[in-house]
C-alpha cells in the first residue's frame, strides 16, 4: 500500500452526514412509491434486502474475505450513519484482532474478541486501528504521516518508556519508523504506542497528581484528544533513547488522555555489527506483535 492512501480522517471512518441524510430520504421516498404500486410488497422486500446488507455478520464475512482491507473499510464507513456505527462497533475491532491478536488480547485483559468487555478500549477501536496501521510522522522534522506496511509493537519497548514511578503499567510501543531528512545528518524515527487501562494506570495517576499541564499545541493524531508532553513532565527515562537507538536528549513523546502514545527522535548512526546485534536480540522476543497491512 502506498503512502498516498486515504487520509487520517478517512481512517477514522468519518462520514458525510449530509449525503447520508439525503440518501436516507431518497430511500424512504422510493419505498413509499413501491408501496403505492403493489400494496407494500416490494417495499417490504427492499427493506429486507437492506437489513441483510446491514447485518453485522454479513459485513464481517465480506471483510474477512477482503483480509480486512483498511481502505475498503474506510469507504464503507462513509456510506451512511448505520454503516459507520457498525464499523465502529464491530468491524474496526475485528480488523485489530486480525492484525494484532496477542496485543489486543493483552489490552483487553485476555478476553476473547467476542466478549462484551472486548468491545471497549481506551479511545475506541477506530483509533486503535489507526494507531496500528498509520505512522503519524514527525511534525518537528516536516515528516508527513503515512500508512506503515509493517510495524512491530512490543511490551519490552513499552517498559523502556516507563519511569520507575510508573513501573507495572502495560504499554506497547512500536519500533521507530525511520525517515531520512535531507537537511540533517541523522534520520528521524517516529513511533507510537498504547497503554492498557490508562485511566487506572500509574502514569496517569502521576500526571494528575503532580498537576502536569496538558500541551496547548499538540493533539493526539489517533483520537484527537489532548496530550501530556512526557519529556516536559520529566517522565521520559533514558532507557527509551537506548531502546530506540536515539541520540541522548533528542527524544520527544506525548501521551493523550485516552492512553495513546506518539513521538519522534533523532536516530544515532549504528555500525553494521551493532545493527546485526540489535536485530538478533529482539528476533525471538515473545511479547511482540507484528502488524501488516
Amino acid at each position: 500500500m502506498s503512502e498516498r492512501g486515504p487520509s487520517v480522517a478517512r481512517l477514522c471512518g468519518a462520514s458525510n452526514w449530509g449525503s447520508a441524510g439525503a440518501g436516507a430520504g431518497n430511500a424512504g421516498g422510493n419505498a413509499g412509491a413501491a408501496g403505492q404500486w403493489d400494496s407494500g410488497g416490494n417495499a417490504a422486500r427492499i427493506r429486507g434486502v437492506n437489513a441483510g446488507i446491514m447485518d453485522e455478520q454479513v459485513l464481517a464475512l465480506v471483510f474477512r474475505a477482503l483480509n480486512w482491507d483498511p481502505q475498503s473499510l474506510c469507504v464503507v464507513a462513509r456510506v451512511s450513519r448505520r454503516l459507520r456505527a457498525v464499523a465502529e462497533r464491530v468491524l474496526w475491532r475485528e480488523l485489530c484482532v486480525s492484525r494484532a491478536p496477542r496485543m489486543v488480547a493483552a489490552l483487553t485483559g485476555g478476553a476473547p474478541a467476542s466478549a462484551p468487555a472486548a468491545g471497549r478500549i481506551g479511545g475506541g477501536w477506530p483509533a486503535l486501528a489507526k494507531l496500528l496501521l498509520f505512522c503519524c510522522g514527525a511534525a518537528g522534522a516536516a515528516v508527513p504521516g503515512h500508512f506503515a506496511p509493517v510495524s512491530r509493537f512490543s511490551k519490552t519497548s513499552g517498559r523502556s518508556f516507563l519511569s520507575r514511578w510508573c513501573a507495572g503499567d502495560l504499554l506497547y510501543v512500536s519500533d521507530p519508523c525511520e525517515h531520512a531528512v535531507a537537511v540533517a545528518a541523522d534520520d528521524v524515527g517516529a513511533y507510537r504506542g498504547v497503554f492498557r487501562g490508562f485511566m487506572r494506570s500509574r502514569t496517569r495517576a502521576w500526571l494528575v497528581g503532580h498537576r502536569a499541564p496538558l500541551d496547548p499545541r499538540v493533539r493526539c493524531p489517533y483520537c484527537g484528544a489532548r496530550v501530556w508532553s512526557m519529556t516536559a513532565a520529566g517522565l521520559a527515562p533514558r532507557s527509551a533513547s537506548r531502546r530506540l537507538g536515539a541520540n541522548e536528549g533528542r527524544l520527544e513523546y506525548f501521551v493523550c488522555v485516552s492512553g495513546h502514545l506518539h513521538g519522534s527522535c533523532w536516530l544515532a548512526r549504528l555500525s553494521d555489527s551493532e545493527g546485526a546485534g540489535s536485530d538478533a536480540s529482539s528476533a525471538g522476543a515473545s511479547d511482540e506483535d507484528d502488524v501488516e497491512l
